[in-house]
């Protein structure tokens, strides 16, 4: 059977369009095509570790609640971008209320003593004036989850207190015991 083609005119019913028209046909005239390909998606920078950011809420403690009971997850990343969209809306520590601690740990880590990771470990702390602690804190957040201490895994996480006076920035470790890997913590490398 021969291609057919429609001769008749386009009042004759048939829509003015060939039968080997395409999309392109149907613009109007003088309508730019656009014929860019969509965007392709930036790319991530993923991290060593996964790691979640927690909260214990001053107003969520009560004096009858058991230690720890009132620390919540926020969100877990493990990209650069992730931990740039959160840590960009959030509040630093110099905005949070007295009494509250926010948390950076690795992820499956929670920021208790009675985790197993953590139950031998200790803690590095360095204490500052009130609302003097927000670029400690990012300078702590990004040599811990840019793997910048040279016994990185000894890491568990950090944590910022707010507190009347002063505010405290600590890093967790798993080993208390291991004085090699704690020494050079207080160092980042350069």
């Amino acid at each position: 059977m021969a291609d057919e083609i429609d001769t008749r005119p386009a009042s004759a019913g048939s829509r003015g369009r060939p039968a080997h028209a395409t999309e392109d046909d149907d613009r109007e005239e003088g309508e730019i095509a656009d014929d860019t390909p969509a965007p392709a998606l930036p790319a991530t920078h993923p991290l060593e570790h996964s790691w979640t950011f927690w909260f214990d809420n001053p107003q969520g403690k009560s004096k009858q609640a058991a230690w720890g009971s009132s620390i919540r997850p926020i969100h877990t990343f493990s990209t650069v971008e992730d931990f740039w969209g959160l840590y960009n809306n959030i509040h630093h520590p110099s905005k949070l209320p007295m009494g509250a601690d926010f948390h950076c740990f690795k992820n499956k880590i929670e920021p208790k003593w009675e985790d197993p990771i953590c139950a031998n470990g200790g803690k590095w702390t360095i204490s500052c004036g009130k609302g003097k602690s927000d670029t400690l804190w990012l300078h702590t957040l990004l040599a811990m989850i840019g793997e910048q201490f040279d016994y990185g895994d000894e890491i568990c996480g950090a944590v910022v207190s707010v507190r009347g006076k002063q505010e405290r920035i600590a890093i967790w470790t798993k080993n208390a015991a291991n004085e090699a890997a704690q020494t050079p913590l207080t160092d980042p490398v350069n």
